[in-house]
């Protein structure tokens, strides 16, 4: 693969790495946080030869989609964003993903249909995309063609899942996670859990946690009042995020969704709380990224961490059994993806 990803006419284009080609610790690296989201867009703007743009970055992937009237732009683009991050260039090329003209589209309706997300099916990725481009539009970074792409991949997406049975059955990584526990400590209903962090995916896994029967539901937050308010919501208690680490020991199972840039779990605090449960275990669900749980926490006897990659891996025992419709779901990306390039195609800028 070589160092600069090719551009010839058509100009649209995808650039970015993904869960597909880059394991975790690689994308806590390559994770845009919300302040340099917003201050990389603001270096794309004069970006030479970028036309539109809009970038998607979730805990799975960072891609931007893009219209380009230079060879070089996208070479220029990978070369910022590594130099932003502080990453490799050399390893970036190693892992990123790029595409041009229908196989961007058609990665892009994939990704929509919730074709290349590590829980098959899931349709959250569809509200992701539909906020990326919301922002995109906010900062006037897209015009006529990643508009018409956007707002038809909305459409096809739709038509896939309903289409096919892609999403019947669908395992979320709340339902993997909650089972996952299930195993550990059999019925839920006497278990402790805390909530590190009240975020969206904290909740949901809150709302799998009491499907299964759990009870007792402890709700940490930098914010106070978010962590009492989420708490209310599912009848439990809040704790200041600071006091956190030293309960440990009070509670089985902790779900790990913090958007902190650095650990907030470490080995010396679970230590301290292991020592107070003796043979009892305790159960970490790190959904972060960057993570949570410092990766020695696992180490640690009678304790239990599994992160995003490791509940994919549980979810990936389950896909065989819908393998014929993943077929016909990206036959149909196929089709559509093609359609869409030929209302496309004529609207791209000349090349230079």
């Amino acid at each position: 693969m070589s160092d600069a990803p090719p551009v010839s006419p058509p100009a649209l284009f995808l650039l970015g790495a993904s869960h597909h080609t880059a394991p975790l610790a690689l994308r806590e690296k390559l994770a845009l946080t919300a302040e340099k989201l917003s201050a990389f867009q603001e270096k794309l703007r004069a970006l030479h030869g970028l036309r539109e743009f809009t970038v998607l970055n979730t805990c799975n992937r960072v891609e931007f989609y893009g219209v380009a009237s230079h060879a070089e732009t996208v070479a220029r683009l990978q070369a910022e964003f590594c130099a932003f991050q502080d990453f490799p260039a050399d390893e970036f090329a190693r892992i990123r993903q790029h595409a041009i003209g229908p196989e961007a589209l058609r990665h892009l309706l994939e990704v929509s249909a919730g074709l290349q997300s590590q829980m098959l099916g899931e349709t959250e990725i569809l509200g992701q995309i539909k906020d990326a481009y919301a922002a995109a539009q906010a900062r006037q970074t897209v015009g006529p063609v990643l508009n018409r792409v956007f707002q038809k991949t909305f459409q096809h997406a739709k038509y896939i899942r309903s289409h096919t049975a892609i999403t019947e059955g669908q395992i979320s990584i709340a339902n993997v996670a909650v089972d996952l526990a299930m195993k550990i400590f059999g019925q839920l209903d006497g278990t402790r859990i805390l909530l590190l962090g009240a975020g969206d995916i904290g909740e949901k896994t809150a709302k799998a946690f009491q499907s299964r029967g759990a009870a007792s539901l402890t709700v940490a937050s930098r914010t106070m009042e978010r962590a009492m308010e989420l708490a209310r919501a599912f009848d439990g208690a809040a704790l200041p995020f600071e006091s956190a680490p030293n309960r440990f020991a009070d509670f089985d199972i902790v779900v790990c969704s913090t958007a902190a840039p650095h650990a907030v779990v470490t080995r010396t605090a679970v230590d301290a709380a292991m020592n107070k449960r003796r043979d009892q275990p305790l159960f970490f669900i790190d959904l972060a990224l960057p993570r949570d749980v410092e990766p020695a926490v696992a180490e640690e006897e009678n304790v239990f961490v599994y992160n995003l990659d490791d509940l994919a891996k549980i979810a990936d025992e389950n896909l065989a059994a819908r393998e014929a419709e993943v077929a016909k779901a990206r036959a149909l990306a196929t089709e559509k993806a093609g359609a869409l390039w030929k209302q496309i195609e004529p609207q791209l800028p000349p090349r230079a």
